[in-house]
């Protein structure tokens, strides 16, 4: 088959949906299919192309065997909530004229965010006749509205109905959890075009405990709290560092690494908590590194936001046999992975003397985080990226199937 894949995010972006992309068009390849990535030139987590790539408008790249695709699209200097619209705007517009300029493939995988390339899915689909997946890694409407960033209103209802139709359009929908395929039903779509497609973590050797603490400072006696990723809105960091106001524990130390829209932000409020380091965005070895050194993994959501979007990098903690200690609504997909896996320990949103209580606890309990690690150990061999990618790709090959039938 030929497939084209369209979403926002691409290698060498290390964080966020980029390295999901970048898995399966790389996988597809690799199952024998022609693959392309239109997308844009990379911006994500720093928010800023890199000098050479401002200014341009379209680029062919050749990386790892995939032909890459790059629109250009508007990259504001501040993110604010209104420039997310001609943000994401720019480039569903760059790429529909870039796609529509093309040949029709067999399929066209379409990953949300932005919403809005449902819309231009369902466009080209009219024009070209290619079925499309409408692959969903947020849903954007209602993590809209569950982060305040808009009122119901006018607009949102005219986010449901943009949401609809790229959900009536599609040949199938596909979700990362669960909790978002019965979304997906709830909002009308028929349980047999709903996929489950979560995002993949691969195995293998880690390295040996003690490089990242070297490295930093830290000492083996150190109770490492790490949060690393996005420093954004959604990932509501400034709790975080109002609960390390109130350790009263001298061995724990939280370690926020990372880059984005809110890091100037929670580095002010960090600035005179001594139990609060701040490090950049780590490059995938180093990466590696922390997850081994680390004791608990920090993952944290604002009140109102878990039921749209499940975070990913809960699988490599996992996967590492890290203890977590995740702050979401009960009722999350966040929370619910970490009742279900027994990886760790969960606090609401706003507490923050309880999430100061859990830090000392585990601290004062190693044999607790290991019982935690290895919990969650077992409990993510599901997610083994190979095992997921090759489930996918069975079902969307029956598009191919499908026009085969057509076509004699």
């Amino acid at each position: 088959m030929r497939i084209v894949v369209w979403g926002i995010n691409y290698a060498p972006e290390v964080t966020g949906i980029g390295p999901y992309n970048t898995a399966l068009c790389e996988h597809l390849r690799a199952a024998g299919h022609d693959v392309e990535m239109v997308t844009t030139f990379p911006y994500y987590p720093a928010w800023e192309k890199a000098r050479e790539d401002q200014g341009r408008f379209y680029r062919d790249d050749v990386a790892g065997g995939v032909l890459v695709r790059r629109c250009w699209h508007f990259v504001p200097r501040k993110v604010r909530r209104w420039k997310r619209i001609p943000h994401e705007a720019s480039f569903v517009l760059t790429s529909l004229l870039r796609i529509l300029a093309q040949p029709a493939p067999d399929l066209y995988i379409v990953v949300s965010p932005p919403l809005l390339l449902g819309m231009a899915a369902w466009l080209v689909q009219k024009f070209k006749g290619a079925p499309f997946v409408f692959h969903v890694q947020d849903l954007q409407p209602d993590a809209a509205i569950g982060l305040g960033m808009v009122q119901k209103g006018l607009l949102t209802r005219m986010l449901y109905a943009m949401e609809a139709m790229a959900y009536r359009a599609a040949w199938r929908v596909s979700g990362i959890s669960d909790g978002m395929r019965a979304a997906f039903e709830k909002k009308g779509v028929p349980a047999e075009k709903c996929l489950l497609f979560p995002n993949g973590i691969a195995f293998g050797a880690w390295p040996e405990r003690g490089a990242f603490r070297r490295r930093h400072g830290f000492s083996e006696d150190d109770f490492l709290a790490v949060y690393s990723g996005n420093i954004g809105v959604k990932q509501g960091l400034d709790f975080v560092v109002r609960a390390a106001r109130e350790l009263t524990d001298p061995r724990v130390r939280i370690v926020i690494c990372g880059d984005g829209a809110n890091r100037e932000r929670i580095a002010g409020l960090a600035r005179e908590v001594p139990a609060v380091s701040l490090l950049p965005l780590l490059p995938a070895d180093e990466y590696r590194e922390m997850l081994v050194d680390l004791d608990v993994a920090l993952i944290t959501q604002v009140a109102g936001s878990g039921q749209a979007f499940f975070p990913s990098k809960l699988l490599p903690t996992l996967a590492a046999g890290r203890a977590v200690l995740s702050v979401a609504d009960d009722e999350s997909e966040l929370a619910r992975a970490v009742q279900a896996s027994q990886c760790g320990v969960n606090v609401r949103p706003g507490d923050a003397a309880g999430m100061g209580r859990a830090l000392s606890v585990l601290a004062g309990a190693p044999e607790v985080c290991a019982a935690h690690g290895e919990a969650g150990r077992r409990w993510v061999e599901r997610f083994e990226i190979g095992r997921v990618m090759a489930d996918f790709t069975r079902e969307i090959e029956k598009a191919g199937v499908r026009e085969d039938d057509r076509a004699s």
